[in-house]
């Protein structure tokens, strides 16, 4: 019963100090949202420059599709609502985009570092995070420099869908990229290999933070990678695994085990970063554990098993994806969405639903689950360069 009392008030003096801090902190105030990542975060960038996806993609939230891999937002949108800041339009789908107050550059399928040439994997993007910064280098150039021609105009007007060059060290900097990287290395490496590429796959992420630092960033919000092991998509062609590969919960212990390994190593690279780079605050923020604990208490969250797909047609070995048509036993079949999305934590096997990814943001943003432990309204302040 001590040592219960002792926890007990060790918890509630923890509580008081991170209040405390939250208390004296000033908010916040973001002008933009520059994103990189992959799918997790793409708002339209692959589907304009590849074939658009499709409904039902789209049809709880926008009710049409939107260039998300979702049935409607994103974390990233949940992050800008937060921020009260408008949805990011992909910086790839310039048609009647507004940029005023940021852009997104993650395309569905990206990847931290660039991949061999010679091995094909599909449904990985091209634009990999340095092309990715690459865009963003320009993007800033190129509006700044727009946006100081009409400046310097007799009687000019500001340009409404601009971003004011003084906003860019002023906004917050996302990236929720790393997935997919593991993801090629399950399909194309041994375990031992895609340990030791792990090194190699931050260094390139380093060098990605460090140059969008000296483009003026000041502000990042790095999200880890999530319980890989514990997609639907992990197990579609298992079969019927041998005892100890599966965990409590159904996810596939390999991939999970990999996933911390490389959460363990991004998180100091970010405790590296922060000394290499001391004007910059930088804040670590631990999807994997939102994302585990959603899974793993799905029940009393509300949803139904994590591992039941809303949209597709999934029953043993025969899978039809989502929104598209197959043949099943000789018969065409649709991969239709679930009657309510609401219920899933898993959209279509690969990606979240809206719900889940709500839940998901809620108890991010806050700080619970971050390092240091502060809400993203409060990201920019002193107190996180440490």
């Amino acid at each position: 019963m001590e040592f219960g009392r002792r926890v007990m008030l060790w918890r509630l003096l923890l509580s008081w100090a991170v209040l405390s801090i939250v208390q004296v902190s000033p908010a916040c105030d973001f002008p933009a949202i520059y994103n990189f990542g992959d799918s997790n975060s793409d708002t339209g960038g692959i589907s304009a420059v590849f074939l658009p996806v499709k409904l039902p993609y789209g049809e709880t939230f926008f009710r049409k599709p939107s260039g998300r891999s979702c049935d409607g937002r994103l974390m990233i949108d949940f992050i800008a609502e937060q921020l009260e800041l408008p949805y990011l339009r992909a910086y790839m789908d310039s048609v009647g985009s507004n940029y005023r107050h940021g852009a997104n550059f993650a395309t569905g399928g990206s990847t931290i570092r660039q991949q061999n040439e010679t091995i094909f994997v599909a449904g990985i993007s091209p634009f990999s995070l340095d092309f990715q910064v690459a865009q963003f280098t320009q993007f800033k150039a190129r509006t700044t420099d727009l946006y100081n021609q009409e400046k310097n105009k007799p009687g000019s007007i500001e340009l409404p869908k601009l971003p004011r060059p003084s906003d860019f060290s002023k906004a917050l900097y996302t990236l929720d990229i790393g997935q997919n990287d593991l993801s090629v290395g399950f399909r194309t490496m041994s375990d031992a290999q895609l340990l030791a590429a792990i090194p190699d796959i931050l260094d390139k992420f380093s060098t990605a933070v460090q140059q969008l630092y000296q483009q003026g960033a000041k502000t990042f919000w790095i999200h880890n990678t999530g319980p890989i092991g514990c997609l639907p998509s992990a197990l579609f062609y298992l079969g019927t695994p041998k005892p100890g590969v599966l965990d409590e919960h159904g996810c596939l212990k390999s991939h999970n085990d990999m996933a911390v390994e490389y959460n363990n190593k991004l998180k100091e690279r970010v405790i590296q970063l922060r000394r290499q780079l001391p004007h910059a605050a930088l804040i670590y923020a631990d999807i994997y554990a939102a994302k585990y604990e959603l899974i793993s208490n799905a029940n009393k969250q509300g949803f139904v098993d994590p591992l039941k797909v809303c949209c597709g047609y999934h029953e043993g070995y025969d899978h039809v994806f989502c929104g598209m048509k197959g043949k099943v036993n000789g018969s065409e079949v649709y991969g239709a969405s679930c009657e309510n999305p609401l219920n899933y934590i898993s959209w279509d096997g690969v990606h979240y639903s809206e719900a889940a990814n709500q839940w998901l943001t809620n108890w991010i943003l806050g700080g619970a689950l971050s390092d240091p432990p502060i809400p993203i309204t409060e990201a920019c302040n002193e107190h996180t360069h440490v």
